[in-house]
């Protein structure tokens, strides 16, 4: 079942009643308050804006996650760090980032895409306001060449999409990002699950085992 969400923004839907893909509502708008709310219950914005007028928030049931301790680098990726050819810094440049995200490697031309201007608008006015995050991947002529950006509520990052111009520059985004999240016991939230992301270290966890562990690490 899909439920239109009314004009209260703190108000969302059992996500066990919702659909198999984990589509649970429609409707609603991409206001800070309600963006905020989303995520602190497990919810995320996705659809493609080209084909939809309608903001469709999913929240699955099976959860795929990162805990910054269990990041997984290989050797190469060692070998790549250690070689330090790139520069990683965190919230340098959130704008270029996210707008990399939506274009890089024709992406918003595709069908499905769903970084367009109403959501880019949306999460640079959370990135003002300290509840979205960016890292950054720069080579040595100091042109960004990955990166990834997301919602970070409390000590979790909830991760939204990640570029790579040149290779492994995502992984070294999220490296950088697990490293700084592990003193602060937070988890990563990848939303679904990819064969980039669980080579990296992803597992699942139920919902039940998710909201738990946020509104626990959330806690002051």
């Amino acid at each position: 079942m899909v439920w239109r969400l009314t004009d209260d923004p703190t108000l969302f839907p059992d996500p066990h009643y919702g659909e198999d893909d984990g589509l649970v509502a429609v409707g609603g708008d991409l206001s800070p308050e309600r963006l905020a709310n989303a995520y602190s219950n497990g919810f995320f914005p996705w659809y493609g804006f080209k084909e939809s007028d309608d903001i469709m928030w999913f929240c699955p049931l099976d959860r795929f996650v990162i805990f910054p301790k269990e990041i997984h680098i290989s050797h190469s990726m060692r070998q790549l760090i250690n070689r330090e050819t790139y520069r990683v810094s965190i919230n340098n440049d959130f704008d270029q980032v996210i707008e990399s995200c939506g274009k890089a490697n024709g992406r918003y031309n595709q069908v499905g895409a769903w970084l367009g201007d109403d959501i880019i608008k949306a999460y640079k006015e959370m990135h003002r306001l300290h509840l979205a995050a960016s890292v950054e991947v720069w080579d040595d002529e100091e042109n960004l060449v990955g990166g990834l950006y997301g919602i970070n509520i409390g000590k979790n990052f909830f991760g939204e999409s990640m570029f790579s111009l040149v290779p492994s520059a995502s992984k070294l985004a999220l490296i950088a990002l697990a490293r700084t999240l592990e003193p602060l016991g937070g988890i990563i939230d990848c939303q679904l699950e990819t064969a980039h992301l669980k080579s990296m270290g992803g597992r699942h966890i139920s919902y039940e085992e998710y909201m738990k562990y946020l509104r626990i690490k959330n806690e002051d």
